[in-house]
């Protein structure tokens, strides 16, 4: 076996999104447009009024984890709930969607959504939802660390969420002088995000320090990654790993698609209220309608 390394280490700063948010962008930035087949991390933290209002998607999937507070969602399919700190919402987009995605009650919001792109011949399937409450996430302690399988498998245990691209997404929590071996298939991109505490990552001769919002890309060679924690009292991270796709991608904001005829067809469809997008016309959240 060989330990992956890390090829790329980069901070992530805050910026404003949506409507009065802030997020620390890792992934879908100049210097890391994208990662195969990851279009976008960011973490977020939301405090009403701010927020993401009615906006539209199609042709990938939205993963929401929330690691504080609540957050409500609510679309034109008619799907509309709640989740607390810890749950997991598997969002696939696919035709089209048009959803709401805001802070419930008067605490801050914080956690991460991360974006799947989907293959071409998933592009245009119907919406779909996956939920995980944060009691029904597989999770286990060995040696001082406790991981969450969000999706994927780890630690023998293995997640219930269905990827239809390939995916592992794994939450870490590291006490002092722990240390851990990740199997990650060889041939996949892989990254970690680290939220709090640092940590060295990668071959043990000489590993890469990550600390709070470093985002970290591992190397496709290798079929696992070494992961230390020498100094901090606990180390927070999620590593996150998929099956390329190696499918040619046009993105136009909230748009993901294979070409820039797709992209331009996707406009058009929204404009109009067709091929997915029938009740954007006549739709409006309930946030929107009582603000």
């Amino acid at each position: 076996m060989t330990s992956k390394t890390v090829k790329l280490s980069l901070s992530s700063i805050e910026a404003d999104e949506g409507d009065g948010a802030v997020v620390r962008r890792s992934i879908g930035r100049p210097e890391l447009k994208l990662l195969d087949p990851f279009l976008m991390l960011d973490e977020f933290k939301v405090k009403p009024p701010a927020g993401f209002p009615d906006h539209p998607h199609r042709g990938f999937e939205t993963v929401s984890y929330v690691l504080k507070g609540t957050g409500q969602h609510e679309d034109f399919c008619g799907h509309k709930g709640a989740l607390n700190s810890g749950d997991v919402q598997w969002m696939t987009c696919g035709r089209g969607i048009v959803h709401c995605e805001m802070p419930q009650g008067t605490d801050e919001a914080h956690g991460l959504q991360l974006w799947v792109n989907l293959a071409k011949k998933n592009k245009m399937i119907e919406p779909a939802y996956q939920e995980l409450l944060d009691k029904d996430i597989p999770r286990s302690t060995e040696n001082g660390t406790t991981i969450k399988v969000i999706a994927g498998k780890a630690f023998g245990k293995t997640s219930p969420m269905y990827t239809r691209t390939p995916t592992m997404y794994l939450d870490f929590k590291m006490q002092k002088g722990s240390s851990v071996d990740q199997p990650i298939p060889t041939g996949w991109n892989s990254f970690i995000y680290v939220l709090s505490g640092s940590a060295h990552f990668g071959n043990s001769d000489k590993p890469t320090p990550g600390k709070p919002y470093d985002t970290l890309v591992l190397s496709e060679e290798g079929d696992f990654i070494h992961i230390s924690n020498l100094e901090s009292d606990t180390c927070h991270f999620v590593l996150i790993g998929g099956q390329p796709l190696n499918e040619p991608v046009a993105q136009y904001g909230p748009f993901v698609m294979n070409t820039d005829e797709e992209i331009e067809q996707a406009l058009l469809d929204y404009k109009l209220g067709q091929n997915g997008f029938e009740n954007a016309k006549t739709w409006k959240s309930e946030y929107l309608k009582n603000g």
